[in-house]
């Protein structure tokens, strides 16, 4: 606990000193908010928040050093040292407004492809059909763990679009990952993933509900590897967990990057990577909180805005929770991944078509 609050207190410290900052050389680093369909921001912000999780967790691992035995210690800096490459592009990227999704993607599997080297994070099992088979090759597994990081960091990248939306999803997994590796007695999975925890809850308490700073590319990319290669790491050391836990834990963005790559392909026959602004989360922002539409100044934008992340944190919980409870039963971790995709396609269709349940439907 006093390492998560190192991380937190930390966090939070460096994050503020990136707001203030804002001040005097905050030109290229707001988002000024460009007319996008998935801008959703009322007031300029800056948006690298990245640098306040990042530092934050550094710091607490200068910390570690000290406090902790040599396995924590290594874990943590061979986590930073390996998603570097995703948190220098992402932040690139915040920065120069330049760098491609492609360039991205690729530098977070190279973040990746470190990892599978410096820690052995590969995926050897699945409980999935044919991708098991896959997994029994250490080619195969290896690059079962690059497509899995880069596709988890990828989703948290998506849903990152309202406050605090992708930042209190990632601590939600990343404290069932410290709560699961407890129960197993992975003490330094536990520790690093609570420390994870609190360098994010540190930039959340400026990022909601006012939007002070953002994520960034640099911050969603380098959190969303963070717990993806903790749930691997979980996995390769403790054969009791069931593969099917992680998954089920990260659904949510999952299931919305793979459903918004259908919508756009198959439906609209468009390309997967053009943005466009009905993901859920934007058909809850202007469908469900309806009282808000009309009203344009930045105080009611700013708390529509920080309205529509807790309905996405209870869709987020629904998948969490049951993969905490069955984390070692994949039979039934695998019929509440079928019940999640049932209900989102569900609600998707249902607001969609101006059909949102009336229990979901804010009024004043």
């Amino acid at each position: 606990m006093l390492l998560f609050l190192c991380a937190f207190a930390a966090s939070a410290a460096l994050t503020l000193l990136t707001v203030r900052s804002e001040r005097g050389q905050g030109a290229s680093i707001l988002d000024r908010g460009r007319g996008g369909p998935q801008n959703f921001h009322a007031r300029p912000a800056p948006r690298i928040g990245g640098i306040g999780i990042f530092s934050g967790l550094l710091m607490t691992t200068m910390v570690l050093w000290w406090w902790a035995d040599v396995e924590v210690t290594w874990l943590a800096v061979a986590l930073l040292l390996c998603g570097t490459p995703a948190f220098a592009a992402g932040l690139l990227e915040d920065f120069t407004k330049r760098v491609r999704p492609r360039w991205r993607l690729l530098a977070t599997a190279i973040s990746a492809a470190l990892a599978v080297l410096l820690l052995d994070a590969t995926i050897t099992r699945t409980d999935l059909w044919g991708l098991d088979w896959v997994a029994a090759f250490p080619l195969g597994a290896a690059f079962l763990a690059v497509f899995t990081v880069a596709g988890i960091a990828n989703a948290v990248n998506i849903i990152d679009g309202f406050n605090g939306l992708a930042a209190m999803c990632v601590v939600m997994m990343l404290l069932a990952i410290a709560y699961v590796a407890g129960q197993v007695g992975d003490e330094a999975l536990t520790t690093v993933a609570l420390v994870g925890a609190g360098a994010v809850l540190g930039f959340f308490v400026w990022n909601y509900p006012a939007g002070l700073i953002f994520l960034g590319d640099g911050g969603a990319y380098f959190i969303g590897f963070f717990v993806a290669e903790l749930g691997i790491l979980l996995l390769q050391r403790n054969p009791e967990v069931s593969p099917l836990f992680p998954l089920l834990m990260v659904i949510y963005p999952v299931f919305e990057t793979l459903f918004s790559m259908y919508r756009r392909r198959i439906v609209r026959g468009r390309a997967v990577g053009m943005p466009d602004g009905v993901h859920l989360h934007s058909l809850i922002y202007r469908r469900v909180l309806r009282w808000a539409v009309g009203n344009r100044d930045a105080a009611a934008l700013t708390r529509r805005n920080s309205m529509t992340a807790p309905y996405l944190w209870l869709l987020c919980m629904l998948a969490v929770a049951p993969s905490v409870l069955f984390w070692d039963n994949s039979r039934v971790l695998g019929g509440f991944i079928l019940l999640f995709a049932f209900s989102y396609i569900v609600l998707y269709s249902s607001i969609v078509r101006f059909r949102a349940p009336r229990w979901l439907v804010s009024r004043r």
